[in-house]
């Protein structure tokens, strides 16, 4: 989750000990889809004997007969909103300890005519990692979370099962001049954060965590491993902002590191709409964009309620620069003077500790708080997303502040492209093969919008109105957003942007969604997925399916 935590402090939280319970009483009056006991047996009798006996399997397997079945299925399931109305529960939880558990849970699955949903931290959006309408097991790749750093080579092997937090970590205690450009949320599990592109604070400076991979391992549908040469520079492509999910299982990704200085300065500058927020958020757009891509500004409007009628936003201007607060005051006064930047208003730290700044812990918080691999703070929410090409006129902004004013329990993040993410246009990412993602050059900034709410809010009754108002919210943007076809991130998952039936995939629905999160890759992507694939095993609500064969005449 790309987001950045103190600045939802507004939000409610729920007490831990009134959701566990609600969550238990809820998941326990689920039941699975139908699926035929036989069918059950011969799975669990199938797990051991495709995986390795010196590590063995039987401690990794879930049922619901288990006791620790519940607390598993809840523990990284991390948007209430799916996991209180979930209908059905997987018949079994592969808690992955081995390569060749993971590799037993394909063959097996497969096999037996069970569906497959691969979880590494639980962020997914919509829960489609862990809820399904057909008999499925979840593979869970939690424990598989090794980091080896080789600073020689300055690259890392880092499995799916790691956190983005114990990846900062692990590069901060070899190195204070390496870093790598990821996430803001440190319990994002690495696996799905990166195949969906995996961006952060760092990227007009180094791209995405894709465009920082250099290579693989992959589980196939026939529980074969691939690295990148045995794969094929096409699938390497594919996985890298395709949605892994849709081709394989990754077990680890091989990434290069990145320099960074030994001190670099943050910033959070506040202003109400009192205060000149319309006129600096509208040169924002101008600016942001265009500055050096040592810098990242990002915009953050929240509304508030100081009572009764009193409503206004406060929109946050928050900073990352590659240096130190001298260097980016000079840059301020020069291309962006109007937001008025002071010395006061900077902090110098440490890479790893920016890390921590962007996560929304206090000053001076121990970066072992990096090493907490499981999100407590969960809430209800909706999401949507997305990409700016021309810039918001100002009755524009004025009409989304009206709506978040009006809607109350949102907040919004505009993140500024420009700089590496200009440099490589949708074309040259086919052409060079260098990943599938395609929101590139010729986008300003990337829109996130999330409504969230707590169980004193409503709870799971209050669904329905909250994803109303995060609709009313996206309608309102039409106007200027991009469009034909309206862009999407698919990390930002949303069903509302089309989806498939969990159990099949039809190709024209997936062309609705698919034109929306990867552009022209779309129908590379399919042909993709025809060679590595062919019998669709790999599928979810919004996967890419084989391209159809064209009829013979």
């Amino acid at each position: 989750m790309e987001r950045r935590g103190k600045q939802g402090e507004k939000h409610k939280r729920m007490e831990n000990k009134n959701k566990k319970t609600k969550i238990f009483v809820l998941l326990s009056i689920s039941s699975a889809a139908s699926y035929n006991p036989v069918d059950f047996d011969a799975f669990l009798q199938c797990l051991p004997k495709h995986s390795d006996h010196s590590v063995s399997i039987a401690g990794a397997i879930l049922t619901p007969n288990n006791a620790s079945f519940q607390s598993t299925y809840q523990l990284r399931a991390n948007n209430l909103r799916i996991l209180l109305s979930a209908t059905s529960r997987p018949v079994a939880i592969i808690t992955a300890l081995h390569p060749s558990h993971a590799q037993a849970a394909v063959i097996c699955a497969k096999r037996h005519g069970f569906q497959l949903r691969i979880r590494s931290g639980g962020h997914d959006y919509e829960g489609l990692s862990y809820i399904s309408d057909v008999p499925f097991v979840i593979l869970d790749m939690f424990n598989l979370k090794s980091i080896d750093i080789d600073m020689k080579t300055e690259t890392a092997w880092v499995q799916a099962g790691a956190t983005i937090g114990e990846l900062y970590y692990s590069i901060a205690k070899k190195s204070k001049v390496h870093g790598f450009p990821s996430g803001v949320c440190t319990t994002v599990g690495i696996g799905g954060h990166f195949s969906g592109g995996g961006y952060g604070f760092l990227m007009r400076k180094y791209g995405l965590s894709i465009d920082n991979v250099i290579d693989a391992q992959l589980i196939d549908a026939n529980g074969r491993i691939l690295d990148r040469k045995s794969m094929g520079e096409d699938v390497f492509w594919a996985i890298r902002g395709g949605g892994t999910t849709s081709f394989g299982i990754i077990l680890s990704w091989r990434i290069k590191l990145v320099r960074v200085p030994p001190r670099v300065t943050v910033f959070n500058v506040q202003r109400t709409l009192e205060q000149g927020a319309t006129e600096l958020a509208y040169r924002w757009q101008q600016v942001a964009p265009k500055l050096p891509q040592d810098l990242f500004i990002r915009l953050q409007p929240v509304p508030i309620n100081n009572g009764g009628n009193n409503k206004t936003v406060r929109v946050s201007f928050i900073g990352h620069f590659l240096g130190q607060a001298d260097g980016l005051l000079r840059l301020m006064n020069v291309r962006f003077p109007e937001l008025g930047l002071t010395r006061n208003d900077c902090l110098e730290m440490s890479w790893v500790e920016s890390a921590l700044n962007w996560a929304g812990f206090p000053n001076g918080t121990s970066i072992d708080v990096l090493l907490n691999r499981v999100q407590v703070d969960r809430v209800f929410y909706k999401t949507k997303s997305d990409y700016y090409k021309a810039v918001i006129p100002k009755q524009g902004l004025e009409t989304l502040w009206q709506v978040l004013m009006d809607i109350e329990d949102i907040f919004v993040q505009f993140n500024p492209y420009g700089g590496r993410m200009e440099e490589i246009s949708e074309s040259e990412t086919a052409r060079d093969l260098n990943c599938a993602f395609a929101h590139r050059g010729g986008n300003l900034f990337k829109a996130l919008y999330r409504i969230q709410w707590s169980e004193s809010e409503g709870g799971i009754n209050a669904t329905g109105r909250y994803v109303e108002m995060s609709r009313r919210l996206y309608n309102a943007m039409v106007p200027y957003a991009s469009s034909n076809p309206r862009e999407a991130f698919f990390n930002y998952r949303d069903l509302d942007v089309g989806s498939n039936e969990s159990g099949e995939t039809d190709f024209e629905v997936a062309k609705e969604y698919g034109a929306k999160y990867f552009r022209n890759n779309l129908m590379r992507l399919a042909s993709v997925k025809a060679k590595i694939d062919p019998e669709n095993f790999f599928k979810n609500e919004q996967s890419i399916p084989p391209l159809p064969t064209p009829p013979s005449h």
